[in-house]
């Protein structure tokens, strides 16, 4: 990117921040939270003023409504959610082929396990939590023009750091530096052009329309109690039950109709005439979009990095597209952080990319999966689907769990061992104190978490893990179960007491992001796997040669 003219005069560039962020969406302000409250001197700029009010992300998960927990925003963020309902899926004759629902409390993380939300309010509380934080600096209207990147800064030669050259909405420009730049700048991000980083496609392109509806009472009694999936050649569309009364569809578009009359009022309500008309409601917004399958093929550039739909974007049939962007950060912030702070090599952040990389294409392959399903066509190979969804299960459609979808990191840093535990989602149980309900990171922390099941006699005494091993990954032990062991703290479901008879360990590692990185089977196996995750925290191999 070049710098273009100006005959404004430039502002002192500023001291050096830890990290910059491009990009004040949700992304990029959850990414500013969690550095924020690291203490991490932080800048994040976006060149709008507003909260973008179109038709975007719908649904939350109970993985990202723990990231909000560590924010301290949680119900902030509930005042503004409800559980999703069921989606149904139904073929060519308006048969149901498929359902998804969500497990049966109580539920594993602490949090119903999807949720449907209201975007805008989430995205200010966002906002106003990140700029009450000291060390973060927030400025609006300020648009990026270019950057560049200094390895051998004078500042820190061993660090190196990234000049931005920034302008503001009142035509003034302004230069800043940090340690590392985070790229939440959504699907045309001006910092992946600027550092070159192209996209790979993962082969899904459709034009759909998205209109959200404020429903009346009339309108209300009207549609389906649940959320619903027409899986119809001619038109595939979804219809989603918002918060209150909150309507989504997602409707394709046909070959030769043109889009921009398909927003307008006229062209949107012809659309909805098969459910509604405007005497049941108002039109809120509507918008199209071509729903995408792409993934950065690099997801660092030397201090530069990609998160949110600067690094992929996915078609949202499982409604995760802001949920992966979420998950980037939360596994990018606290590795910028414990580089930052001397904790661990700046190797480590490579492991950024080779996670979130691999899980992120993962899931899209799923989810173009389930577009697919929805989205064919061809009227003989959707009767064909139709027929062999039902042959599947027998004629008796099963519920499947939404969060079945979900993968396990693959990638980076996880024990090389291979068990069914390893990479997934650490449990969040409600704990009792006293009489009092909370949830188990309120009491242990976000950092890295030796977890021990307090059931087992010889794991409910100390594991004799050396001080240094422990210091070098800031470890904390928790004791869970049978509260007649000292120190043990009581769960109030036995979501983790079933979670250790499931997987057959004692004692779970976990990291700062809540992933599992690896389990012990027995009490003698608990000081090998620490020190294997501090060894390889402090000499993490680089997977990403290119940078």
């Amino acid at each position: 990117m070049a710098v273009r003219e100006t005959e404004q005069v430039t502002e002192p560039m500023t001291a050096l921040y830890d990290v910059a962020i491009v990009g004040f969406g949700p992304s990029g302000a959850v990414a500013a939270g969690l550095l924020g409250a690291q203490g991490l001197r932080t800048f994040v700029c976006d060149k709008s003023r507003e909260v973008y009010d179109m038709p975007r992300a719908f649904a939350l998960d109970h993985e990202i409504m723990r990231v909000f927990q560590q924010l301290g925003i949680e119900e902030q963020v509930l005042a503004y959610a409800e559980p999703f309902t069921p989606s149904e899926f139904y073929g060519v004759d308006g048969q149901l082929i498929k359902r998804f629902t969500t497990v049966e409390p109580p539920y594993p993380l602490g949090y119903v396990p999807s949720l449907v939300f209201t975007q805008p309010p989430v995205e200010r509380v966002l906002r106003a939590h990140v700029q009450s934080l000291p060390s973060v600096e927030v400025a609006l209207g300020c648009e990026l023009i270019s950057l560049t990147q200094d390895v051998d800064s004078e500042i820190d030669t061993q660090a190196g750091s990234v000049t931005l050259q920034l302008r503001n909405d009142d035509g003034t420009n302004r230069q800043v530096r940090a340690r590392y730049v985070v790229a939440c700048d959504g699907a045309t991000s001006s910092v992946r052009n600027a550092v070159g980083i192209a996209l790979q496609d993962l082969g899904f392109d459709q034009p759909w329309l998205v209109v959200d509806v404020l429903v009346n009472e009339q309108g209300l009694a009207r549609l389906p109690q649940t959320s619903v999936q027409y899986c119809e050649p001619q038109r595939p569309c979804t219809y989603l039950i918002g918060p209150k009364n909150h309507r989504r569809w997602e409707i394709s578009i046909n070959e030769g109709e043109d889009p921009k009359a398909l927003t307008t009022p006229e062209g949107t309500w012809k659309l909805l005439s098969r459910w509604l008309t405007p005497q049941d409601g108002s039109l809120w917004r509507q918008a199209s979009y071509r729903f995408h399958a792409l993934v950065a093929e690099r997801w660092r550039a030397g201090h530069v990095f990609l998160a949110g739909d600067a690094a992929h974007q996915q078609p949202p049939f499982l409604g995760q597209g802001m949920c992966q962007g979420i998950r980037d950060v939360a596994n990018l912030s606290w590795k910028l952080g414990a580089v930052l702070r001397g904790e661990a090599p700046e190797a480590l952040l490579d492991s950024y990319g080779a996670e979130r990389k691999a899980h992120v294409t993962e899931l899209t392959t799923r989810i173009k999966a389930i577009g697919q399903l929805v989205g064919e066509r061809d009227m003989a190979k959707a009767r064909a689907r139709d027929a062999h969804l039902l042959a599947e299960c027998g004629g008796v459609v099963k519920s499947v769990p939404r969060q079945n979808v979900q993968p396990a990191l693959q990638a980076g840093l996880r024990s090389s061992q291979q068990h069914a535990a390893h990479g997934t989602i650490f449990p969040q149980p409600w704990m009792l104190i006293g009489n009092e309900r909370v949830r188990l990171d309120a009491i242990s922390g976000s950092g890295w978490r030796l977890v021990l099941d307090a059931r087992e006699t010889a794991v409910a005494t100390p594991d004799g893990i050396p001080p240094d091993v422990a210091s070098s990954l800031q470890l904390r032990k928790v004791r869970v179960g049978d509260t007649s062991h000292a120190g043990a703290l009581n769960e109030v479901d036995g979501v983790l007491g079933n979670w250790f008879t499931q997987h057959q360990c004692v004692a779970a590692l976990v990291r700062p992001d809540h992933y599992v990185y690896a389990v012990a089977a027995t009490a003698a196996d608990i000081l090998p796997m620490v020190q294997a995750a501090a060894d390889q925290a402090a000499r993490h191999i680089k997977h990403d040669a290119k940078r």
